[in-house]
């Protein structure tokens, strides 16, 4: 499902060259709830933003469900984040003058799908995720964990076997977050879908099967977290920092 081979993504600020990604190895063929841990400035936004097409890597490779993404044009990376992957963001990213269900549909109106499979597809995804009855309500009449679940449903709507998701309990109270978490794992076991999530917060990790661990732009193995809980993953995860040195 994603593929990423030496990766390399190097940032100018001023004077100073920041190296984001130093020749970063990433696989992952299987479908499932996997999380990427790293310290701030390990370089987890940067390979999100790659994966999403919002940026190109200076070097190396990155395959997302059969799709060459470095090599994507600025049309054809438009469409890919779409129709082929679904991108959840911490901050939600609704439009404030659009419904709730009008959100959802967004994508496929800008693909041209017709109207009518829109709304049946929509308002099946709202009323699964819990906020069919605020359908037609906008963002500003929505909690968080309401909006959230809209911005879940939109990147549901083409049903990608890959989901993309950016610290998406940020912005979120605890029992809001515990939700998603596990409805990212019910996505990911009912639809045979890859979701990857980078997070900071243990807890949320320890929904995900793996944790794969990023240091310093290269990947620094992972940590299998079944039978873990937070507390566990974070032992688990301050360890191999430590023993990184």
């Amino acid at each position: 499902m994603i593929r990423c081979t030496g990766l390399h993504k190097r940032y100018s600020l001023g004077e100073r060259t920041v190296h984001a990604l130093r020749g970063l190895d990433l696989t992952l063929d299987e479908p499932g709830f996997f999380a990427i841990m790293g310290q701030s400035g390990s370089g987890k936004s940067t390979l999100l933003h790659l994966l999403a097409a919002m940026d190109t890597p200076d070097e190396g490779a990155i395959e997302v469900a059969g799709v060459r993404v470095d090599q994507l044009n600025e049309r054809e990376a438009n469409a890919y984040r779409r129709q082929t992957i679904g991108i959840i963001f911490q901050q939600f990213n609704l439009i404030p003058t659009l419904t709730a269900r009008e959100n959802v549909e967004l994508p496929g109106s800008l693909a041209g799908k017709p109207a009518s499979e829109l709304r049946e597809r929509s308002m099946a995804l709202l009323e699964r995720l819990g906020v069919g009855d605020r359908a037609e309500h906008r963002p500003d009449a929505l909690s968080g964990g309401e909006q959230q679940r809209v911005a879940i449903a939109r990147a549901l709507l083409f049903a990608p076997k890959v989901i993309l998701a950016d610290e998406p309990t940020g912005a979120l109270d605890s029992q809001s977050g515990e939700k998603l978490w596990n409805l990212l794992g019910e996505v990911a076991s009912e639809q045979g879908a890859t979701v990857l999530m980078v997070t900071h917060e243990p807890a949320a990790a320890a929904h995900c099967q793996r944790v794969y661990v990023l240091r310093d732009g290269v990947m620094d193995g992972h940590i299998e977290t079944e039978g873990l809980d937070a507390a566990g993953v974070a032992a688990r995860y301050h360890q191999r920092v430590a023993q990184a040195g």
